[in-house]
């Protein structure tokens, strides 16, 4: 899938507000999820062959610094596996012509925020609400 260019963001954009997430916006993100996806899935691969890069042999300082890529790859690897099941949840919504719609409010995410973060599931009031919360848990 082909990632959508300039001109079409900009297009979209420009559309009035009562015509938000008409078929045009929604293939348009469908399009960019796909295509952010495919983008994230062959990242993960190339993340995961350097895992099978094995340097066995150097000094302590050698093997340590191999220790701590390692760290930082798996890191990484577990950061962005997470995201896959987000994408997947964002294309579905488009199926079931909910998305870019709060899924807590109901109210329009915003062509904008979208763009931004095409898998937001949350307006920028609700999602600033649920860090609220989750702030006064964690202390």
């Amino acid at each position: 899938m082909t990632k959508p260019t300039v001109a079409e963001q900009k297009k979209i954009l420009s559309m009035p507000a009562e015509d938000y997430m008409n078929d045009a916006q929604s293939d348009f993100f469908n399009r960019l999820l796909q295509h952010e996806r495919s983008e994230l899935i062959g990242h993960l691969a190339y993340l995961r062959s350097q895992l099978e890069r094995s340097e066995q042999h150097g000094d302590e300082a050698d093997k340590a610094i191999r220790e701590e890529e390692l760290r930082l790859l798996f890191r990484q690897i577990d950061r962005e596996t997470r995201l896959v099941p987000k994408f997947d949840a964002a294309l579905k919504r488009i199926k079931q012509g909910e998305y870019g719609f709060c899924r807590e409010t109901g109210d329009p995410i915003g062509l904008a925020r979208l763009l931004l973060r095409p898998t937001a599931e949350l307006s920028i009031d609700a999602k600033i609400k649920q860090e609220r919360v989750e702030a006064q848990y964690r202390k």
